[in-house]
């Protein structure tokens, strides 16, 4: 049991760490990225958009490694869900995360070719509208493939009863008015960069995490439903056994 409650520990802080650290990355670099003048503007705070970058890095990998950590637990309840989960929740979603940061870096390169070339100006507008625009357009990728974890999270939390059924409930119903916000963006409903209507849709997923994530951290798993579903694989195994 000592294991369960500290897989669950470790899931909290990574929730926390993935969280916070997602906040600061936009913290330091949404303001010069979002400026109509960001080249400009990345040459002169390069510092601030590699810091930026290291928390998104930061986020990529704490929350990549909560499915890493949840694998043995939910595989007992459905392994097919739990590879889903590893899959969209892990791999996907940090790749598309590294993606954005390599995105983000070459910005830089391109602000100080921009800045030591004048002559050139118009050719690495360009270039750095291309990268920005890119960079656009991956964020509602990350939207889909952190949303379709979550769905699957919530549903098998939901099923085994690990977490109490309201948090998982919440869970459900904030991420799916999260998962929205991707086809406000795609369809140019809303903007990437319009932080106050995507802050009105994605508070209610953020503040449902840290929830989970402070409960994890204090209560852990429900000990009867580890223990119910021990004892229904033990069962099994027994069955299979004798029947051979």
């Amino acid at each position: 049991m000592n294991t369960y409650r500290r897989t669950a520990t470790i899931v909290g802080v990574l929730y926390i760490v993935g969280t916070v650290a997602g906040i600061l990355s936009g913290a330091f670099t949404q303001s010069t990225l979002s400026d109509p003048d960001y080249l400009s503007k990345v040459s002169a705070n390069e510092s601030q958009i590699v810091i930026g970058t290291l928390f998104l890095l930061t986020m990529s990998l704490a929350l990549a490694m909560v499915p890493v950590m949840l694998f043995p637990i939910l595989k007992k309840q459905n392994e097919i869900l739990a590879i889903g989960y590893v899959v969209f929740r892990g791999a996907l979603e940090a790749v598309v995360g590294i993606i954005m940061a390599i995105s983000q870096l070459l910005l830089i390169l391109v602000s100080q070719q921009y800045a030591a070339d004048v002559h050139n100006a118009s050719h690495f507008q360009n270039l750095g509208a291309f990268v920005l625009k890119g960079n656009d357009s991956i964020n509602p990728v990350l939207i889909i493939t952190f949303s379709l974890g979550a769905l699957i999270l919530y549903t098998m939390f939901y099923q085994s009863r690990l977490i109490p059924r309201w948090i998982s409930v919440w869970g459900f119903a904030a991420i799916l008015l999260h998962f929205s916000t991707a086809f406000l963006i795609l369809f140019h409903v809303v903007r990437s960069d319009d932080m106050s209507t995507l802050l009105t849709f994605n508070f209610p997923i953020f503040l449902q995490e840290m929830v989970m994530a402070v409960w994890l951290i204090a209560k852990g798993f429900n000990s009867s439903a580890i223990t119910a579903k021990s004892t229904s694989v033990n069962t099994n195994e027994l069955q299979m056994s004798t029947a051979k």
